[in-house]
């Protein structure tokens, strides 16, 4: 059974937006040796904040610390500030030994207050000379950037935004080494034959349709069940980047075949996996759950239904009977409906100017004007 990944938004990522770094050019403080502490110290800077007060240094002693370098006035720092706490709260109910805390690139303290009053971790307080001497220490060019130190005030590893958007909460802590072992389950995922690991997980073991019927895992790796179900030996599943849950219930009502359920994180792995860049996309996926094309889309495209089961022995037999075709017809035709030379052409898709009907492949078509004929109607 051929499994088929189909997306229908805009893939994107955070931007990143350029700060600039006024002020003087300070003496930056080795990070080690909570370089960042001692910044904080030398502006007279003895507490930390949060959106309900101030915090002793104590609350981040022996963690593990993120300094987010965001501000109000950034767009795609908002965008980002959602899967930051969303990771965040699930660090926390875990138990996990993390804080983040905020550093502003605001212009002044009520952009600072407001963008600070949606975060639930500490910050740095409004300072314009402290943002100056930490963006240096920590060479931040662009925002939204979030640096994790270890326990000593060492960098963990450089801004680990994108790692976060990928892995949420698994992406913790932060090192290289975690993510590469993250990279090494997505390859897994990809290419181990397993479609059930690849589509569902622990708490999930359905699909949904669009009238919110589920489709149990245990019917995907059945052929003979698959068959009596859909009366064919190919499924295509929905992956939604949908902006909310309205927009997926619209787009999913339009389609007979189920979906991953749009609150289920799976749709954001599959994307990381297959590293999806733009929609619509049509990844393929044979019966022994192996990836056949992450390009299914044009193959469809070229060739529709048959194409299928989407092999390439399967792609080059279509491709031989078609050049077999265009060997038998001529290169160049005169035809009476039309006063200019038709020429042998290879189209995906054209409206034949005789008949009116659709054809594909093979066509005599004009140099000069749009006009498109059939082999079989021409005189």
């Amino acid at each position: 059974m051929i499994k088929c990944l189909t997306d229908t938004r805009t893939v994107s990522r955070t931007e990143l937006v350029p700060i600039a770094m006024a002020g003087p050019d300070h003496h930056a403080v080795p990070v080690g040796q909570n370089g960042f502490k001692k910044i904080l110290a030398s502006e007279g800077i003895e507490f930390l904040t949060s959106a309900s007060g101030k915090v002793l240094w104590s609350a981040i002693d022996g963690k593990t610390v993120c300094l987010f370098f965001s501000a109000n006035w950034c767009r795609p720092c908002k965008a980002f500030t959602p899967s930051l706490i969303q990771m965040y709260n699930s660090l926390k109910k875990t138990g996990e030994n993390l804080e983040i805390v905020f550093v502003s690139s605001d212009r002044d303290e009520e952009a600072y207050t407001k963008h600070l009053e949606t975060m639930p971790w500490l910050a740095v307080p409004f300072n314009l000379n402290l943002c100056t001497r930490l963006t240096r220490l920590f060479n931040i060019n662009l925002i939204p950037a979030l640096i994790p130190l270890n326990v000593n005030g060492n960098i963990v590893e450089d801004n680990v935004v994108s790692l976060v958007e990928d892995y949420g909460a698994d992406a913790f802590p932060f090192t290289r080494e975690r993510k590469d072992e993250l990279r090494a389950m997505d390859e897994r995922k990809r290419r181990g034959g397993r479609i059930e690991e690849l589509l569902a997980h622990a708490g999930r073991d359905y699909l949904i349709s669009r009238n919110g019927e589920r489709y149990w895992c245990q019917s995907w790796l059945s052929y003979k069940e698959l068959v009596t179900i859909l009366n064919q030996p190919f499924e295509v599943i929905f992956i939604s980047t949908d902006r909310d849950h309205d927009e997926f219930n619209c787009s999913l009502s339009s389609m007979p075949w189920p979906a991953i359920p749009y609150e289920d994180k799976t749709r954001q792995d599959l994307k990381r996996i297959f590293d999806i860049k733009g929609i619509p996309t049509l990844v393929l996926i044979g019966p022994d759950g192996k990836t056949i094309s992450s390009n299914g889309r044009a193959m469809i495209s070229m060739y529709g239904a048959m194409a299928f089961p989407f092999t390439e022995p399967r792609i080059a037999g279509i491709e031989a009977s078609l050049r077999k075709e265009g060997d038998k017809l001529p290169y160049k035709v005169q035809d009476p409906k039309h006063v200019h030379e038709l020429k042998l052409d290879m189209a995906k898709a054209y409206i034949c100017d005789a008949c009116k009907k659709q054809g594909r492949f093979w066509s005599f078509s004009c140099d000069v004007c749009d006009y498109d004929l059939h082999p079989k109607c021409v005189e």
